[in-house]
């Protein structure tokens, strides 16, 4: 295997509603979120086509991070805060994935098509399994 080989996971453009905003009017309502999740997994030295799922990592687990695994009646004043939580949901989940980049576009602040939003990216913290 080559050193510089990488295998990134990407769940793109799920439109998730999360309670989240620092202005009154965003308080107690939930906003309409675009995330996409990419995350830097262990790569395995190589792929067969009858290779087993547990060499690489079920794409619902990143799904789950950015939606369910989001704590429900919880108010992120910041989209930082979303971003991170996803991190290290996906940190604690699995041990071989080596780093999370996080893009949320925040869709109701949006006036002409624009994207406006954050990318997050942490490596693992505690440098990987």
């Amino acid at each position: 295997m080559n050193t510089n080989d990488s295998l990134i996971l990407e769940v793109a453009d799920l439109e998730v509603d999360v309670l989240t905003g620092i202005y009154s009017e965003e308080t107690g309502k939930k906003q309409p979120l675009r995330i996409t999740v990419q995350a830097r997994y262990e790569v395995a030295p190589h792929y067969d086509v009858d290779t087993p799922l547990d060499a690489s990592k079920n794409y619902m687990d990143l799904k789950f991070a950015m939606s369910d695994g989001l704590p429900d009646g919880v108010h992120f004043k910041l989209i930082e805060a979303v971003a991170d939580h996803i991190c290290q949901t996906l940190f604690v989940q699995d041990k071989r994935i080596e780093a999370v980049t996080v893009k949320i576009v925040k869709l109701a602040i949006a006036q002409a098509g624009e994207q406006i939003g954050i990318t997050l990216h942490r490596e693992r913290p505690d440098g990987g399994g």
